[in-house]
């Protein structure tokens, strides 16, 4: 019966342990959204840069 509830009884390490996991969790999750906007955010600058190069290149063909 003591055996019981000392394997019952939620310790402060479990509790530690599990918040640790949930925000490890929640880490990875944070890193993959951030990943993925930046990798957005990075083509949609490149398409701009790109845009504009284009456009710089149509203007020195028509100034000839």
């Amino acid at each position: 019966m003591i055996l019981e509830s000392k394997q019952s009884v939620f310790s402060i390490a479990d509790a530690l342990a599990q918040i640790l996991l949930i925000a490890f969790v929640m880490l990875i999750i944070v890193a993959i959204v951030f990943l993925f906007r930046t990798n957005k955010e990075r083509r949609s600058q490149l398409n701009r840069i790109e845009k504009k190069i284009d456009r710089l290149e149509q203007e020195t063909k028509s100034s000839k």
